[in-house]
Protein backbone atom coordinates (compact mmCIF):
# COMPACT_ATOMS: atom_id res chain seq x y z
CA UNK A 1 0.00 0.00 0.00
CA UNK A 2 1.39 3.53 -0.97
CA UNK A 3 2.41 6.38 1.44
CA UNK A 4 -0.70 8.37 1.04
CA UNK A 5 -3.62 5.56 0.40
CA UNK A 6 -1.89 4.51 4.00
CA UNK A 7 -2.26 7.72 5.43
CA UNK A 8 -5.93 7.88 4.26
CA UNK A 9 -7.16 4.45 5.95
CA UNK A 10 -5.07 5.42 9.13
CA UNK A 11 -7.17 8.63 9.73
CA UNK A 12 -10.35 6.24 9.11
CA UNK A 13 -8.78 3.92 11.74
CA UNK A 14 -8.05 7.23 13.87
CA UNK A 15 -11.78 8.30 13.92
CA UNK A 16 -13.28 4.31 15.29
CA UNK A 17 -9.81 3.84 17.39
CA UNK A 18 -11.88 4.39 20.92
CA UNK A 19 -13.74 1.61 19.65
CA UNK A 20 -11.03 -0.61 19.92
CA UNK A 21 -9.32 0.84 22.56
CA UNK A 22 -10.96 0.51 25.81
CA UNK A 23 -14.08 2.06 25.05
CA UNK A 24 -17.04 -0.50 24.65
CA UNK A 25 -18.71 0.50 21.26
CA UNK A 26 -22.25 0.30 21.36
CA UNK A 27 -24.25 -2.43 19.80
CA UNK A 28 -27.73 -2.76 17.91
CA UNK A 29 -29.19 -5.78 16.74
CA UNK A 30 -30.35 -6.11 13.62
CA UNK A 31 -33.69 -8.02 12.26
CA UNK A 32 -31.67 -11.23 10.88
CA UNK A 33 -29.36 -14.15 12.17
CA UNK A 34 -26.05 -12.86 12.93
CA UNK A 35 -26.95 -9.47 12.94
CA UNK A 36 -25.29 -8.07 15.62
CA UNK A 37 -23.24 -4.48 14.95
CA UNK A 38 -21.15 -2.15 16.34
CA UNK A 39 -22.00 1.84 16.26
CA UNK A 40 -19.29 3.52 15.24
CA UNK A 41 -17.80 7.62 14.42
CA UNK A 42 -16.08 7.75 11.53
CA UNK A 43 -14.69 11.66 10.96
CA UNK A 44 -17.67 13.87 9.91
CA UNK A 45 -20.20 11.08 10.96
CA UNK A 46 -22.62 10.39 14.35
CA UNK A 47 -22.26 6.61 15.16
CA UNK A 48 -23.17 4.61 12.68
CA UNK A 49 -24.00 0.56 11.66
CA UNK A 50 -20.55 -0.32 10.52
CA UNK A 51 -20.94 -3.89 8.25
CA UNK A 52 -17.13 -3.86 7.48
CA UNK A 53 -14.19 -1.46 8.54
CA UNK A 54 -11.87 -2.23 5.01
CA UNK A 55 -13.29 -1.13 3.34
CA UNK A 56 -15.58 0.86 5.96
CA UNK A 57 -19.47 0.44 5.08
CA UNK A 58 -21.07 2.58 7.59
CA UNK A 59 -25.12 2.06 7.52
CA UNK A 60 -27.54 4.82 8.80
CA UNK A 61 -29.99 3.57 11.99
CA UNK A 62 -33.23 3.60 10.79
CA UNK A 63 -34.29 6.23 13.23
CA UNK A 64 -32.31 9.00 11.41
CA UNK A 65 -35.19 8.86 8.74
CA UNK A 66 -37.90 9.69 11.19
CA UNK A 67 -36.16 13.53 11.86
CA UNK A 68 -36.27 15.08 8.74
CA UNK A 69 -36.80 14.13 5.19
CA UNK A 70 -33.58 15.24 3.92
CA UNK A 71 -30.67 12.82 5.59
CA UNK A 72 -28.43 14.80 7.38
CA UNK A 73 -24.63 14.71 6.45
CA UNK A 74 -23.30 13.27 9.50
CA UNK A 75 -25.67 10.45 9.37
CA UNK A 76 -25.87 9.50 5.56
CA UNK A 77 -24.73 6.07 4.79
CA UNK A 78 -21.26 4.65 3.47
CA UNK A 79 -20.95 2.32 0.83
CA UNK A 80 -17.04 1.24 -0.69
CA UNK A 81 -15.95 -1.68 -2.44
CA UNK A 82 -12.03 -2.33 -2.44
CA UNK A 83 -9.91 -2.61 0.55
CA UNK A 84 -7.68 0.92 -0.23
CA UNK A 85 -10.78 2.79 0.40
CA UNK A 86 -11.38 5.85 0.70
CA UNK A 87 -8.76 7.89 -1.06
CA UNK A 88 -6.21 10.37 1.11
CA UNK A 89 -7.64 13.82 2.04
CA UNK A 90 -4.38 14.84 0.96
CA UNK A 91 -5.03 13.73 -2.47
CA UNK A 92 -8.02 15.69 -2.97
CA UNK A 93 -6.82 19.46 -1.82
CA UNK A 94 -7.57 22.02 -4.69
CA UNK A 95 -4.44 22.23 -5.33
CA UNK A 96 -3.69 17.97 -6.30
CA UNK A 97 -7.49 16.91 -7.31
CA UNK A 98 -8.28 17.65 -11.11
CA UNK A 99 -11.14 16.24 -13.12
CA UNK A 100 -10.40 14.93 -16.75
CA UNK A 101 -12.38 14.49 -19.73
CA UNK A 102 -11.09 12.70 -22.60
CA UNK A 103 -12.07 9.79 -25.15
CA UNK A 104 -13.80 10.51 -27.76
CA UNK A 105 -14.32 14.04 -27.59
CA UNK A 106 -13.28 16.75 -29.27
CA UNK A 107 -11.69 19.07 -26.55
CA UNK A 108 -10.28 17.30 -23.89
CA UNK A 109 -10.83 18.89 -20.47
CA UNK A 110 -8.79 19.28 -17.46
CA UNK A 111 -10.51 20.78 -14.88
CA UNK A 112 -9.98 21.44 -11.05
CA UNK A 113 -13.51 22.05 -8.58
CA UNK A 114 -13.15 25.91 -8.98
CA UNK A 115 -13.02 25.84 -12.38
CA UNK A 116 -15.93 23.60 -12.59
CA UNK A 117 -18.03 26.01 -10.47
CA UNK A 118 -16.84 29.23 -12.10
CA UNK A 119 -17.39 27.75 -15.85
CA UNK A 120 -20.35 26.39 -15.72
CA UNK A 121 -23.85 26.66 -14.58
CA UNK A 122 -24.80 25.47 -11.35
CA UNK A 123 -27.91 23.53 -10.75
CA UNK A 124 -29.27 20.96 -7.57
CA UNK A 125 -31.36 17.85 -7.04
CA UNK A 126 -33.10 16.51 -4.27
CA UNK A 127 -32.21 12.89 -4.66
CA UNK A 128 -32.52 9.28 -3.04
CA UNK A 129 -28.72 7.57 -3.10
CA UNK A 130 -29.74 3.72 -2.31
CA UNK A 131 -27.65 1.07 -1.85
CA UNK A 132 -28.25 -1.72 -4.60
CA UNK A 133 -27.67 -4.09 -1.51
CA UNK A 134 -30.13 -2.01 0.71
CA UNK A 135 -31.85 -5.09 2.47
CA UNK A 136 -29.69 -7.70 1.77
CA UNK A 137 -29.44 -9.03 5.05
CA UNK A 138 -33.12 -9.52 5.55
CA UNK A 139 -32.95 -11.99 1.77
CA UNK A 140 -34.34 -15.72 2.60
CA UNK A 141 -32.36 -17.81 1.67
CA UNK A 142 -29.47 -15.70 2.43
CA UNK A 143 -26.95 -14.52 0.02
CA UNK A 144 -23.94 -12.87 -0.09
CA UNK A 145 -22.53 -9.84 0.24
CA UNK A 146 -22.59 -6.96 2.91
CA UNK A 147 -25.52 -7.93 5.22
CA UNK A 148 -27.20 -4.63 5.57
CA UNK A 149 -30.92 -3.81 6.92
CA UNK A 150 -32.30 -1.27 5.22
CA UNK A 151 -30.40 2.24 6.04
CA UNK A 152 -28.19 1.91 2.94
CA UNK A 153 -29.86 5.04 1.62
CA UNK A 154 -30.27 8.60 2.25
CA UNK A 155 -31.79 11.47 0.29
CA UNK A 156 -29.79 14.66 -0.22
CA UNK A 157 -29.83 18.06 -1.82
CA UNK A 158 -26.93 18.16 -4.12
CA UNK A 159 -25.66 20.73 -5.75
CA UNK A 160 -22.82 20.87 -8.81
CA UNK A 161 -22.89 21.46 -12.51
CA UNK A 162 -24.59 19.32 -14.91
CA UNK A 163 -22.90 16.44 -16.93
CA UNK A 164 -24.49 17.48 -20.42
CA UNK A 165 -22.61 20.50 -19.68
CA UNK A 166 -19.29 19.23 -19.02
CA UNK A 167 -19.35 17.01 -22.10
CA UNK A 168 -21.07 19.80 -24.23
CA UNK A 169 -18.11 21.58 -23.40
CA UNK A 170 -15.61 18.83 -24.31
CA UNK A 171 -17.20 18.49 -27.89
CA UNK A 172 -18.91 14.62 -27.15
CA UNK A 173 -18.37 13.21 -30.95
CA UNK A 174 -21.32 12.05 -32.67
CA UNK A 175 -20.82 8.26 -32.71
CA UNK A 176 -20.04 8.04 -28.89
CA UNK A 177 -21.54 4.71 -27.44
CA UNK A 178 -21.23 5.02 -23.40
CA UNK A 179 -19.00 7.62 -20.89
CA UNK A 180 -17.18 5.41 -18.30
CA UNK A 181 -16.38 7.05 -14.78
CA UNK A 182 -13.40 6.28 -12.38
CA UNK A 183 -12.90 7.34 -9.02
CA UNK A 184 -9.75 7.59 -6.81
CA UNK A 185 -10.89 5.00 -4.57
CA UNK A 186 -8.21 2.59 -6.22
CA UNK A 187 -8.05 -1.02 -5.17
CA UNK A 188 -4.86 -2.23 -2.90
CA UNK A 189 -3.08 -4.53 -5.64
CA UNK A 190 -3.06 -5.03 -9.77
CA UNK A 191 -5.15 -7.80 -9.02
CA UNK A 192 -8.21 -6.47 -8.23
CA UNK A 193 -10.58 -4.51 -11.01
CA UNK A 194 -10.65 -0.32 -10.53
CA UNK A 195 -14.61 0.61 -9.77
CA UNK A 196 -15.72 2.26 -12.84
CA UNK A 197 -19.04 2.10 -14.05
CA UNK A 198 -20.60 3.78 -17.36
CA UNK A 199 -24.00 5.10 -18.63
CA UNK A 200 -24.90 5.45 -21.84
CA UNK A 201 -23.90 8.05 -24.13
CA UNK A 202 -27.88 9.53 -24.55
CA UNK A 203 -28.73 9.03 -20.67
CA UNK A 204 -25.20 10.69 -19.41
CA UNK A 205 -26.72 14.03 -21.45
CA UNK A 206 -29.81 13.69 -19.29
CA UNK A 207 -29.96 17.26 -17.29
CA UNK A 208 -30.64 15.53 -14.01
CA UNK A 209 -27.27 14.26 -13.65
CA UNK A 210 -24.86 16.04 -12.01
CA UNK A 211 -21.07 16.31 -10.99
CA UNK A 212 -22.07 17.24 -7.29
CA UNK A 213 -19.52 19.04 -5.02
CA UNK A 214 -22.32 20.03 -2.67
CA UNK A 215 -25.08 17.93 -0.03
CA UNK A 216 -27.23 19.71 2.10
CA UNK A 217 -25.50 22.97 1.69
CA UNK A 218 -22.10 22.10 3.02
CA UNK A 219 -18.86 20.47 0.66
CA UNK A 220 -19.15 16.62 0.40
CA UNK A 221 -18.17 14.83 3.27
CA UNK A 222 -14.94 12.95 2.93
CA UNK A 223 -16.41 9.33 3.17
CA UNK A 224 -19.32 10.71 0.55
CA UNK A 225 -17.11 11.09 -2.04
CA UNK A 226 -15.52 14.52 -1.71
CA UNK A 227 -14.88 16.71 -3.33
CA UNK A 228 -16.67 15.90 -6.09
CA UNK A 229 -19.12 12.70 -6.98
CA UNK A 230 -21.11 11.53 -10.11
CA UNK A 231 -25.33 11.95 -9.02
CA UNK A 232 -27.53 10.10 -10.99
CA UNK A 233 -31.13 10.79 -9.56
CA UNK A 234 -33.24 7.51 -9.48
CA UNK A 235 -30.38 4.84 -10.04
CA UNK A 236 -28.92 2.55 -7.87
CA UNK A 237 -25.47 4.32 -5.83
CA UNK A 238 -23.46 2.14 -7.82
CA UNK A 239 -23.58 4.47 -10.39
CA UNK A 240 -22.89 6.98 -8.07
CA UNK A 241 -19.41 7.16 -8.81
CA UNK A 242 -16.83 8.68 -5.56
CA UNK A 243 -14.36 11.00 -5.49
CA UNK A 244 -14.97 11.13 -9.69
CA UNK A 245 -11.55 12.26 -11.24
CA UNK A 246 -11.88 10.82 -14.59
CA UNK A 247 -14.61 10.98 -17.67
CA UNK A 248 -13.94 8.81 -20.50
CA UNK A 249 -16.15 9.05 -23.71
CA UNK A 250 -16.03 5.70 -25.54
CA UNK A 251 -16.66 4.94 -28.89
CA UNK A 252 -17.44 1.00 -28.14
CA UNK A 253 -19.04 -0.55 -25.63
CA UNK A 254 -16.94 -0.93 -22.04
CA UNK A 255 -16.43 -4.47 -21.57
CA UNK A 256 -15.46 -4.74 -17.52
CA UNK A 257 -15.94 -6.48 -14.29
CA UNK A 258 -18.39 -3.97 -12.50
CA UNK A 259 -20.85 -3.81 -15.71
CA UNK A 260 -20.69 -7.26 -16.26
CA UNK A 261 -20.82 -9.78 -14.16
CA UNK A 262 -21.06 -7.61 -10.95
CA UNK A 263 -24.65 -5.58 -10.72
CA UNK A 264 -26.42 -8.18 -12.92
CA UNK A 265 -29.62 -8.54 -12.03
CA UNK A 266 -32.44 -11.25 -13.66
CA UNK A 267 -33.41 -10.11 -16.70
CA UNK A 268 -37.15 -10.34 -15.73
CA UNK A 269 -39.97 -7.56 -14.93
CA UNK A 270 -39.67 -8.26 -11.34
CA UNK A 271 -35.70 -8.98 -11.22
CA UNK A 272 -36.20 -12.10 -9.51
CA UNK A 273 -35.78 -15.93 -9.83
CA UNK A 274 -36.90 -19.09 -7.40
CA UNK A 275 -35.34 -19.39 -4.38
CA UNK A 276 -31.77 -20.65 -4.69
CA UNK A 277 -31.69 -21.06 -8.62
CA UNK A 278 -29.81 -18.92 -10.84
CA UNK A 279 -31.44 -16.58 -13.93
CA UNK A 280 -30.79 -17.35 -17.23
CA UNK A 281 -30.34 -13.85 -18.70
CA UNK A 282 -29.03 -11.00 -16.84
CA UNK A 283 -29.19 -7.23 -17.42
CA UNK A 284 -27.35 -4.37 -15.40
CA UNK A 285 -28.97 -3.10 -12.52
CA UNK A 286 -30.53 0.34 -12.93
CA UNK A 287 -33.50 2.31 -11.66
CA UNK A 288 -35.08 2.06 -8.04
CA UNK A 289 -38.45 0.10 -7.83
CA UNK A 290 -41.12 1.45 -5.68
CA UNK A 291 -40.16 1.23 -1.62
CA UNK A 292 -41.94 2.92 1.58
CA UNK A 293 -40.95 2.68 5.58
CA UNK A 294 -42.28 2.91 8.58
CA UNK A 295 -40.23 5.29 10.52
CA UNK A 296 -42.59 6.98 13.19
CA UNK A 297 -42.61 3.03 14.67
CA UNK A 298 -39.67 0.40 15.11
CA UNK A 299 -40.22 -3.47 15.35
CA UNK A 300 -41.16 -3.78 19.46
CA UNK A 301 -42.80 -0.13 19.88
CA UNK A 302 -45.48 0.01 22.67
CA UNK A 303 -48.53 2.02 21.65
CA UNK A 304 -51.73 2.84 24.64
CA UNK A 305 -55.12 0.89 23.08
CA UNK A 306 -57.36 3.85 22.70
CA UNK A 307 -55.07 6.83 22.37
CA UNK A 308 -54.54 8.54 18.78
CA UNK A 309 -50.89 7.59 17.08
CA UNK A 310 -49.16 9.21 13.95
CA UNK A 311 -47.68 7.18 12.02
CA UNK A 312 -45.35 8.49 9.61
CA UNK A 313 -43.16 7.03 7.03
CA UNK A 314 -41.32 7.23 3.57
CA UNK A 315 -41.70 6.27 0.16
CA UNK A 316 -40.03 6.50 -3.13
CA UNK A 317 -39.19 5.79 -6.52
CA UNK A 318 -37.07 5.84 -9.42
CA UNK A 319 -38.55 9.44 -10.15
CA UNK A 320 -42.00 8.53 -11.43
CA UNK A 321 -43.09 10.30 -8.33
CA UNK A 322 -45.19 9.05 -5.78
CA UNK A 323 -49.23 8.67 -6.03
CA UNK A 324 -50.46 7.16 -3.01
CA UNK A 325 -49.36 5.12 0.07
CA UNK A 326 -51.76 3.06 1.79
CA UNK A 327 -51.53 1.42 5.79
CA UNK A 328 -52.77 -1.85 7.14
CA UNK A 329 -52.85 -2.57 11.00
CA UNK A 330 -53.93 -6.10 10.03
CA UNK A 331 -51.48 -7.52 7.50
CA UNK A 332 -53.07 -6.53 4.41
CA UNK A 333 -56.68 -7.35 4.95
CA UNK A 334 -57.83 -4.00 5.28
CA UNK A 335 -55.83 -0.87 3.99
CA UNK A 336 -56.17 3.12 4.83
CA UNK A 337 -55.30 5.59 2.43
CA UNK A 338 -52.41 7.89 4.29
CA UNK A 339 -51.63 11.69 3.39
CA UNK A 340 -48.86 12.85 1.33
CA UNK A 341 -46.61 15.47 1.89
CA UNK A 342 -46.04 18.13 -0.97
CA UNK A 343 -43.15 16.41 -2.83
CA UNK A 344 -38.99 17.98 -2.30
CA UNK A 345 -38.49 16.51 -5.53
CA UNK A 346 -39.59 13.37 -7.62
CA UNK A 347 -36.52 11.70 -7.01
CA UNK A 348 -36.95 12.45 -3.49
CA UNK A 349 -38.31 11.07 -0.30
CA UNK A 350 -42.28 11.44 0.03
CA UNK A 351 -43.59 11.44 3.34
CA UNK A 352 -46.65 10.14 4.43
CA UNK A 353 -48.73 10.53 8.13
CA UNK A 354 -51.80 9.02 9.00
CA UNK A 355 -54.10 8.67 12.04
CA UNK A 356 -54.10 5.36 13.73
CA UNK A 357 -56.19 4.26 16.99
CA UNK A 358 -55.29 0.83 18.11
CA UNK A 359 -57.84 -1.41 19.49
CA UNK A 360 -57.24 -4.64 21.26
CA UNK A 361 -54.15 -5.53 23.52
CA UNK A 362 -51.27 -7.53 22.04
CA UNK A 363 -49.19 -7.93 19.04
CA UNK A 364 -50.06 -5.93 15.67
CA UNK A 365 -48.16 -6.28 12.41
CA UNK A 366 -48.42 -2.88 10.73
CA UNK A 367 -47.67 -2.72 6.60
CA UNK A 368 -47.29 0.40 4.47
CA UNK A 369 -47.69 -0.06 0.95
CA UNK A 370 -46.88 2.80 -1.90
CA UNK A 371 -47.49 3.26 -5.29
CA UNK A 372 -46.06 5.12 -8.01
CA UNK A 373 -47.56 7.26 -10.78
CA UNK A 374 -46.77 4.49 -12.82
CA UNK A 375 -49.25 1.79 -11.20
CA UNK A 376 -45.94 0.11 -10.02
CA UNK A 377 -45.86 -1.13 -6.12
CA UNK A 378 -44.56 -3.04 -3.87
CA UNK A 379 -44.82 -7.28 -3.82
CA UNK A 380 -46.65 -8.45 -0.50
CA UNK A 381 -44.57 -11.51 -0.47
CA UNK A 382 -40.63 -10.93 -0.86
CA UNK A 383 -38.98 -11.32 -4.39
CA UNK A 384 -35.32 -13.06 -4.37
CA UNK A 385 -32.19 -13.24 -6.49
CA UNK A 386 -28.89 -14.34 -6.07
CA UNK A 387 -27.03 -10.87 -5.31
CA UNK A 388 -29.62 -9.50 -3.12
CA UNK A 389 -30.45 -6.95 -4.90
CA UNK A 390 -33.63 -4.51 -5.52
CA UNK A 391 -35.15 -5.71 -2.35
CA UNK A 392 -39.21 -3.69 -2.04
CA UNK A 393 -41.31 -6.01 -0.41
CA UNK A 394 -43.34 -4.26 2.30
CA UNK A 395 -41.70 -4.37 5.28
CA UNK A 396 -43.88 -5.58 8.47
CA UNK A 397 -43.35 -3.63 11.75
CA UNK A 398 -44.47 -5.25 14.77
CA UNK A 399 -45.51 -3.52 17.47
CA UNK A 400 -47.30 -4.06 21.00
CA UNK A 401 -50.46 -2.75 22.53
CA UNK A 402 -51.10 -2.23 25.69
Amino acid sequence: MGRRRFVGMAAVAAGVAATSHGFAADLIEMPFENGTRELVRYPQKRPLIRLTARPPQLETPMSVFNESLLTPNDAFFVRYHLAGSPPAQELLSDGVFTLSVAGSVERPLELKVAELKSRFEVSEVVAVNQCSGNGRGLFVPRVPGGQSGNGAMGCARWRGVRLADVLKAAGMKAGAKQVLFDGMDKPPTGTIPDFVKVLEADQALDPDILLATEMNGEPLPWLNGFPLRLVVPGHYGTYWIKHLHRIMVLDEAFQGYWMDPAYRIPDDPCAHVAPGSKPRRTVPISRFNVRSFITSLAAGSVVREGEMVRVRGIAFDGGAGIREVVFSEDEGRNWRRAELSPEIGRFGFREWTLGWKPVGKGERILWARATNRLGESQPLEPLWNPAGYMRNVVEPVKVRIS
